[in-house]
């Protein structure tokens, strides 16, 4: 069995201000983004001038933030904010879903879309690439603070979180997550996008490709004790998402396909 490394959620307070690690997380995720950004900027064919990178990472973070809490409330909570609704804007109290936070993406790139009057998918395959980026520094925050562990095991990467009130040796699922919805998906997505695509075909594997990996980490993940399983008695709220999640994805790079296929055909 492993050891957890105990370590203060909260990285440093400032007087009565405590922040946690897991909101440096966000952070530090934006700044790398923001970096990848101007240097993928420079090629030929990116959508997005160095110039409008930093709008362009204002939108999104606009579009994780609003679009996490949303989704957090409607997919997993909406029992209780309809009995409070003023919960809403008590983010203090945590909550944000991944699946709203993408929603709340992909709204902020077609306005920003809009206004820089550039192509909606060719704004997405150039945004996609960065987001494992944050994802992975997030799970290793819900790491960090004790959350979001997974389900009981006696494999060897069983770990007691300290927190836990049954202090049962769990799978580390956020470290999963970091290294399959992070670095894997991070490599690959790079690896896919190092040179031209038909617009939407990098947007359409991430899509494919997430909801992939998180479909089978929920089956070492625990679900939400409010929530249980939605369907047979082993699907997860996140494995119900994930289905038109990656339907979409699979939609959106057969449409990419199409449409160069089509295009060669007219040459």
């Amino acid at each position: 069995m492993l050891n957890f490394p105990v370590i203060d959620p909260i990285a440093f307070a400032l007087g009565p201000l405590k922040v946690h690690w897991y909101g440096l997380m966000y952070l530090f995720g934006f700044l790398a983004a923001w970096r990848l950004a101007l240097k993928r900027s420079e090629r030929a064919w990116s959508p997005v001038r160095r110039k409008q990178v930093e709008d362009l990472v204002v939108y999104c973070a606009f579009g994780v933030i609003l679009g996490g809490r949303f989704g957090y409330v409607l997919f997993y909570n909406l029992d209780k904010w309809l009995s409070d609704p003023l919960w809403l804007f008590r983010v203090w109290e945590g909550g944000m879903a991944f699946h709203g936070g993408l929603l709340g993406v992909l709204v902020a790139l077609w306005f920003y879309s809009r206004h820089i009057q550039q192509s909606f998918l060719a704004l997405g395959d150039f945004v996609a690439p960065m987001v494992p980026i944050g994802l992975g520094l997030g799970r290793l925050g819900n790491f960090v603070g004790q959350e979001l562990w997974g389900r009981p095991t006696d494999a060897w990467v069983g770990m007691v979180f300290p927190n836990d009130p049954e202090q049962l040796p769990r799978h580390p699922s956020q470290l999963y997550e970091a290294a399959l919805e992070g670095l894997v998906l991070f490599v690959l997505l790079m690896w896919f996008s190092r040179k031209p695509r038909p617009a939407g075909m990098v947007g359409g594997l991430f899509l494919m490709l997430y909801a992939s990996f998180r479909f089978l980490v929920e089956f070492v993940r625990s679900p939400d004790n409010h929530i249980g399983f939605d369907l047979f008695d082993w699907m997860t709220r996140g494995q119900l998402l994930c289905l038109p999640m990656f339907a979409l994805g699979a939609g959106v790079m057969l449409w990419g396909w199409w449409q160069a296929k089509a295009a060669k055909s007219a040459i």
